[in-house]
């Protein structure tokens, strides 16, 4: 069976699912990414970032498949045999198909150009062009390599087949029943279908292309996931062995002493940043795990690694966070496997025995680049807690016996000491505190497990962005502000929007993001679109959001005054 692929359009590959309620999150903001453009070292040629093309072109009388990347800038020719493709974590998504039964019903899998991902994430952004055939060409998936279960679809849904409930058109497929071959037209345009793979592992492509009379056969690797070194990987068909890295093998550098006992990482799943109640009134502790299974740690012993699968682009929109196109590394607002998912809990304090709210204050940040806290609301408006970028401290006052989730953000590699102040007014009118600095380490640049936690116990390394460091000292403000400072947040009716403001606090004042007073974990605010297994984006159009409980979270943003 030969099917056509003639749409020009960038093709968009799936559909989100919500978690906890049927929302549906239309495309924009911030999206997972990957690392870099072509880069080889003596190795196999490994594009993990940009735009590249398989081009059936007439050579010297003979048809060749190339592949024209344009991932660095200019546009380099190579054989496909020579190339490793990288779908790195970032690609992975937690869909309801529309192309089912192309990849499955619900299924984690991995797209390249998929609905979500394509244009916003550092991964290959693959099309083909049959402009230089000399006419139409016969495109068919001669042979497939791939993991034990992995699948491998090629197909186009676009927005327009979406909204006239129309099937997705699959192109190739390595399940049985699916087509083997297509006709790529020779128009000369770049068409952009979605590449899906269901498991990680490496894949190898046989392709053979027709026109003419004419054939040519070319594999193309590609290495799917985090689990393989792409660089390891020889490409083609994995019969030629690849050349080692002329450079020399790096020597590892000693590790300093920790002065404090070794770091527990955490590195993945949800945790809560939690006011406790304690014995001198307040306690600020890391609760690891589910309501129903978890462990308590200090500040103190606990190293957060937030891994290379969150870097992502940052959109228009988004300027509190830099310039567009620039990276940063988000941990969202939904839980997303593989990722740690920070929450704020004050869930052991009942409402009647505290006066107010609990206050975070963000006091400090030492690092290689800024940090920022915030929420989307129900219009989409983006609401800023935190951030170290335009000066600390910054509060969040949260409500007594409630959970809720926000967004983090980093803008650099490296190692960052956040330093917070929990502070609260107890119903006995003692105002009580507990200041504690927690280590977090950014991308893969620095080993978490040798980090030695809490505060200053090791320098911070460079960064590897060159985004200047930022340290903000903390200040010597009273641990808790009055109570009587913070207005209630917005009604679970109204929700949270960009327009409201607290008056009585300096700054910007920031709407809730999703709170529970029943304890345990909450439902996610919305206002984020799925990108990974439960991944997420901020997104900037129109959106849904629920407003859970009635532990709203109100961030009232409190700068040092002008000396």
């Amino acid at each position: 069976m030969t099917t056509a692929l003639t749409r020009g359009s960038r093709p968009l590959a799936i559909m989100a699912t919500a978690a906890g309620a049927a929302v549906f999150i239309g495309a924009a903001g911030l999206v997972a990414g990957g690392s870099g453009t072509a880069r080889a070292a003596g190795g196999p040629v490994v594009i993990e970032d940009g735009a590249i093309d398989l081009v059936p072109r007439l050579a010297d009388g003979a048809l060749r498949l190339r592949l024209d990347d344009h991932s660095g800038g200019g546009t380099v020719v190579r054989e496909p045999s020579e190339v490793v493709v990288h779908a790195g974590p970032a690609t992975k998504e937690e869909v309801i198909s529309p192309a089912y039964p192309v990849v499955g019903e619900r299924v984690d899998a991995y797209f390249l150009n998929g609905f979500l991902n394509a244009g916003r994430i550092y991964a290959p952004e693959p099309g083909w062009n049959g402009g230089e055939a000399g006419g139409d060409t016969e495109v068919r998936l001669a042979d497939f390599d791939g993991p034990d279960t992995g699948l491998f679809a090629l197909y186009t849904y676009t927005p327009e087949m979406d909204a006239d409930d129309a099937p997705a058109v699959q192109h190739l497929g390595s399940d049985d029943g699916a087509p083997r071959s297509f006709t790529l037209p020779d128009s000369g345009e770049r068409t952009e279908p979605t590449w899906a793979f269901t498991q990680e592992g490496v894949y190898r492509l046989t392709f053979t292309v027709t026109a003419g009379g004419r054939s040519d056969t070319e594999t193309l690797a590609v290495v799917v996931g985090d689990d393989i070194d792409p660089s390891s990987v020889v490409p083609g068909d994995g019969t030629t062995p690849t050349e080692p890295p002329n450079s020399p093998t790096p020597t590892a550098s000693p590790t300093a002493t920790p002065t404090r006992p070794a770091a527990h990482v955490i590195d993945n799943g949800h945790l809560d940043l939690a006011a406790r109640p304690a014995d001198d009134g307040l306690a600020f502790q890391i609760k690891e795990g589910t309501s129903q299974n978890y462990a308590w740690y200090e500040p103190g012993n606990v190293v957060l690694h937030v891994k290379p699968a969150a870097k992502r682009k940052i959109e228009e929109g988004y300027a509190f966070l830099g310039e567009p196109g620039d990276p940063v590394w988000l941990l969202p607002m939904r839980q997303v496997d593989g990722l740690v998912w920070p929450g704020w809990s004050t869930e052991e304090f009942t409402t009647a025995g505290v006066r107010g709210d609990v206050s975070f204050r963000l006091d400090s940040v030492q690092g290689p680049g800024s940090v920022a806290v915030f929420s989307t609301g129900a219009t989409g408006g983006v609401s800023v807690g935190l951030d170290s970028r335009d000066g600390l401290p910054d509060e969040l006052h949260h409500s007594a016996h409630a959970h809720s989730h926000w967004n983090w953000t980093f803008t650099a590699e490296g190692v960052y000491r956040t330093t917070f102040t929990v502070g609260a007014t107890l119903a006995d009118g003692r105002t009580v505190s507990d200041t504690e600095t927690l280590a977090w380490v950014v991308g893969d640049g620095t080993d978490p497990s040798t980090v030695v936690p809490g505060d200053d116990g090791e320098p911070t390394p460079p960064p590897t962005s060159p985004e200047p460091s930022t340290t903000v000292p903390t200040p010597s403000a009273s641990a808790t502000p009055p109570p009587s400072a913070v207005s209630p947040g917005p009604t679970e009716e109204t929700g949270p929007g960009p327009e409201a403001s607290y008056p009585a606090t300096t700054g910007t004042g920031a709407g809730p993001a999703n709170g529970s007073g029943s304890g345990g974990s909450s439902a996610p605010a919305g206002g984020l679109a799925a990108t990974g297994s439960g991944a997420a984006a901020v997104a900037g159009g129109a959106l849904a959001a629920l407003a859970v409980g009635s532990g709203a979270f109100v961030a009232a943003r409190r700068r040092r005054t002008a000396r």
